[in-house]
């Protein structure tokens, strides 16, 4: 029997987002042509494949058990074919879509702008925000082609690479009257503090890293994002902790002064994760190697995280 390789793309654009309406803008199809094409997959496998449930459509259990093998079917082929065709970054037109939390934004999104200008200037970013949630930011259904940041409990549909990890410290203002070049645990209890509540996972770990190390904090401010917190640090005597990378950032200001934190926090994770589509797109595969090149870059360069040596 012959059959039309996009029916096994749309089936698996079906069985990843649960909603005819959702896999046809993946696709680029309208709904009824979808419809028509869901009516011959299921010609083609004798069975429903899919029925109405309260949210989208649920996969029966043949389709359940079809769709791991097809998956990897057509992987196989992308991989055998995107494989063969070269990629020139300096003549690429792509318009990439990245989903990023406040941290990659201020660390590591100003050297990929700049590699991106140097290298591959026809290539456009949108940045659109990460918080918690991965299907917010479409990375799960492919529409976006990264997401960057703390990525937690990943669909097996999703790739995830470690690109680097980052402690914390604590700024306060320059000439503060009662804090000179180390900060003890007392003296950092009874300080009031600045705190950041970015959305997501990184807030999470920075509570439970204080919880850990046995630390409290009296908060008298938050706020969501890095920016809002150097003038405020400026013109208290409050303190703030946050990613060493962005204090060593925050250091040129100098109306503030970064402290080591007065116990060890550890360190939290700056992943990336892509959908397994992706895997052999050249493209895709070039930017991901660029990430991985600037977050050693970043990491290995404690003054400017390296920015200077891409500008």
């Amino acid at each position: 029997m012959r059959y039309d390789l996009n029916l096994l793309r749309t089936f698996v654009a079906l069985v990843e987002e649960r909603s005819v309406t959702q896999a046809a803008e993946r696709l680029g199809v309208t709904q009824p042509a979808l419809s028509n094409t869901l009516t011959r997959l299921r010609a083609l496998f004798r069975d429903p494949l899919f029925v109405r449930a309260r949210y989208g459509i649920q996969p029966t259990q043949k389709a359940v058990d079809l769709a791991p093998e097809i998956a990897a079917a057509l992987a196989e082929l992308d991989r055998i074919i995107l494989g063969q065709q070269g990629f020139d970054p300096s003549n690429a037109r792509d318009h990439l879509t990245i989903a990023a939390n406040s941290y990659v934004e201020y660390v590591l999104l100003p050297h990929l702008v700049a590699e991106l200008g140097q290298r591959a200037p026809g290539v456009r970013l949108r940045i659109i925000p990460f918080g918690a949630d991965l299907a917010e930011t479409g990375v799960v259904s492919g529409t976006t082609a990264l997401v960057l940041g703390r990525i937690s409990d990943p669909p097996d549909t999703l790739v995830v690479q470690s690109l680097m990890t980052d402690g914390l410290a604590c700024i306060v203002r320059a000439n503060h009257p009662h804090i000179a070049e180390y900060m003890t645990q007392e003296q950092y209890e009874r300080l009031k503090h600045v705190n950041l509540l970015p959305p997501g996972r990184l807030r999470a770990g920075l509570f439970q890293a204080l919880e850990r190390a046995g630390l409290t904090r009296d908060v008298v401010v938050s706020v969501t994002h890095f920016l809002a917190i150097p003038d405020l640090i400026a013109v208290t005597d409050y303190c703030s902790t946050l990613p060493q990378q962005i204090c060593r950032r925050l250091a040129v200001d100098k109306r503030l002064k970064v402290l080591p934190s007065p116990v060890d926090l550890g360190r939290f994770p700056v992943q990336m994760a892509w959908h397994t589509r992706y895997r052999q797109d050249p493209v895709h595969r070039w930017l991901r190697e660029l990430l991985v090149e600037i977050a050693n870059r970043v990491s290995a360069d404690p003054e400017t995280g390296g920015l200077a040596g891409s500008l």
